[in-house]
């Protein structure tokens, strides 16, 4: 992330509003909504889900365990881009088939963490990947491949300490089969 990357301002339904804004400097307690997504990767060999942990280093959420990718687009970008180039950012992922949306008008607002406010309409993605993935140690931690079943003990274990999204996003997410049928099928 460079201080120079702007992020797109949206209404309340996710449609931009044509104003940008730089990404850092945009995440405060005055936060406006603006556009994101998250991505979950599962690997079709075994079909387990990728969760990372952030970097400590890192300024927002440091530490944290989290789904497999997650960004913004930036101006004029296509979210399935966008997706493509965190994941090859973050994860070192060249090659990742297409983006399927599982949750196309998700959006939150986080409490406040060291200072940020996160205020975002975020579409859920699941993708797959074959190839092996090479972290970038600025933006991940730690990485597991998991069961779905194992990533709901992490949720609910009381001792992971996981994004505010993630835990939001399984909320809708859990219930859902075709979510589940969807990572299967891709």
């Amino acid at each position: 992330m460079t201080k120079s990357e702007q992020i797109v301002f949206v209404d309340e339904d996710g449609n931009p509003t044509g104003e940008v804004g730089p990404k850092l400097e945009s995440h405060t307690a005055s936060t406006k909504r603006h556009l994101a997504f998250s991505c979950y990767i599962f690997r079709p060999s075994d079909n387990k889900f990728l969760v990372t942990q952030r970097a400590l280093s890192k300024k927002v959420w440091p530490g944290v365990w989290t789904n497999s990718a997650c960004g913004h687009p930036l101006p004029g970008e296509p979210i399935e881009d966008a997706i493509r180039r965190r994941a090859k950012d973050e994860l070192g992922i060249e090659t990742l088939n297409d983006p399927v949306c599982v949750l196309p008008d998700y959006f939150y607002t986080t409490p406040p963490y060291n200072g940020i406010i996160e205020n975002e309409f975020c579409p859920v993605f699941v993708a797959y990947v074959s190839a092996d993935i090479k972290p970038n140690p600025a933006e991940v931690e730690a990485y597991l491949w998991v069961d779905w079943p194992d990533y709901v003990a992490m949720l609910t274990d009381g001792r992971t300490e996981i994004s505010y999204w993630a835990r939001d996003q399984y909320g809708r997410l859990k219930d859902r089969q075709p979510f589940m049928g969807l990572a299967k099928e891709l």
